[in-house]
């Protein structure tokens, strides 16, 4: 039955080591602690590991399974194959706001599938809208006792378990060693040297300029943010607190369209022709990515192996630090009478190395993505052709770097839309957070839930 809820203050997660020998980190080092009105449904006993018993009395269960994630229909076929007793559906959806929107739409029509993926982003908003199954009867052993406790702190509000983590996406810098080289630029450690590393290059290649960061993804202005120490949002007792137009936040916009604005860095939005255009044709010499981007080189940029590098995103301090870019969860949604079938599924795609042998296996285009699962890391870094890194493991290096994301950030009930007013302001970072913080307020708000003055 449907009840209130607090997300109250749960205590620092001290975190498990992403790769092994990894230093411990905690993304999140307090959940919120604001009256929400939500599901505390879909409890139970923990899945069976051989999941078999769901079907042997009256023959397999079927679940829907909704995502945009490639190789998820090739994983749902694996799973068949050696789950007779739980038959997975497959559909493809739209990912983004989208697919959000049709998973929704989908829960108040009381026809969302048993199964979905979800950006780590939408989950606050999903769960304050009682649109999602609790799932610590089923899973919340499992997040427990295979996850490191500070991606915990990403799928658990309240006390209990929304999700089951799939990715980690720490932010780093990639970047183009013949261009270092040919400038004698060395690569930059701190932000202050980035800058320097722009105009050096661009003043010695008038053509060749540091970066693109003309919007189009406000999930980059979110993850820079995050590095510099921004809390987008918190709680004051029962209430909101909305703080994306920050300090913090203000120093990374600032800085960004200062560069833009100098020539060097480029205006052009990323995900598009102009950003690939560039890339590919050595017009700009490093990209902010995170751990999945590595995977998508090898595909766009063939012709360019060997010549880019990974290394740690420039920090403000000197100090090793990075911020989340994107990230993927596994929900049950609100409505589904087969959770413990759900769940089973969802612990075999998210711990299981079948799971990652066959998602990894089926795809056209090589993925780097970083498993939450350290269990999980080993097997995925062996099906990724690291040479065109020369060298480098990508796996290795995305490993490093998640065990310095900055601990403290916590999403808020209001991300997409303020995704949606960032994405509009266009290449000015600074209008974007503005921008951002009227639409979450006015979010917030408009739901009747308590916000913060």
């Amino acid at each position: 039955m449907p009840r209130s809820f607090r997300l109250r203050s749960s205590s620092r997660a001290s975190g498990t080591p992403r790769p092994p020998g990894a230093s411990r980190v905690a993304l999140t080092s307090s959940a919120v602690s604001v009256l929400l009105v939500a599901t505390a449904c879909g409890g139970g006993q923990a899945a069976s590991k051989s999941g078999q018993a769901a079907g042997a009395a009256r023959g397999p269960v079927t679940i829907t399974y909704w995502s945009s994630s490639a190789g998820a229909q090739q994983t749902a076929d694996a799973f068949n194959k050696t789950h007779p007793g739980i038959q997975v559906k497959f559909s493809a959806v739209p990912g983004g706001p989208d697919g959000a929107a049709k998973l929704a739409n989908a829960v108040k029509g009381a026809n969302a599938p048993d199964v979905a993926t979800m950006d780590y982003s939408a989950l606050p908003e999903f769960a304050s809208g009682g649109n999602l199954e609790d799932l610590s009867g089923t899973s919340g052993t499992l997040v427990a006792e295979k996850f490191p406790a500070a991606v915990q702190s990403l799928v658990k509000l309240g006390g209990r378990t929304w999700a089951v983590p799939f990715d980690v996406t720490p932010l780093e810098l990639f970047y183009r060693k013949d261009i270092f080289e040919r400038y004698g630029v060395a690569v930059p450690k701190t932000w202050d040297e980035y800058g320097a590393a722009a105009e050096k290059i661009h003043q010695a290649d008038p053509s060749v300029r540091i970066t693109n960061m003309g919007g189009g993804d406000p999930a980059v202005l979110a993850g820079l943010s995050w590095q510099a120490g921004a809390k987008w949002y918190g709680t004051q007792g029962d209430k909101w607190k909305v703080a994306i137009d920050d300090p913090a936040s203000r120093r990374v916009a600032e800085y960004w369209n200062g560069l833009m604005a100098s020539g060097v860095a480029s205006k052009t939005p990323l995900w598009g022709e102009g950003e690939a255009k560039e890339r590919s044709s050595g017009q700009v010499a490093t990209v902010i990515g995170a751990a999945w981007t590595a995977g998508t080189f090898l595909v766009n940029y063939p012709d360019l192996k060997g010549k880019w590098g990974i290394a740690p995103l420039p920090t403000w301090n000197g100090r090793a630090a990075t911020g989340m870019y994107g990230g993927t969860s596994y929900i049950v949604p609100k409505g589904s009478k087969q959770t413990k079938a759900a769940a089973e599924f969802i612990r075999w795609v998210t711990t299981e190395p079948e799971a990652i042998r066959a998602r990894l296996s089926s795809l056209k285009s090589p993925s780097s993505a970083l498993p939450a699962n350290p269990e999980m890391r080993a097997e995925a870094a062996k099906l990724f052709d690291a040479s065109y890194f020369e060298g480098q493991d990508p796996y290795a290096v995305a490993g490093a770097a998640a065990a310095t994301i900055v601990p403290g950030w916590t999403w808020g009930p209001a991300q997409l839309q303020v995704n949606a007013a960032q994405g509009a302001a266009g290449p000015d970072m600074v209008k974007a957070l503005s921008e951002g913080q009227s639409a979450a307020e006015k979010a917030i708000k408009d739901r009747g839930l308590g916000l913060a003055g």
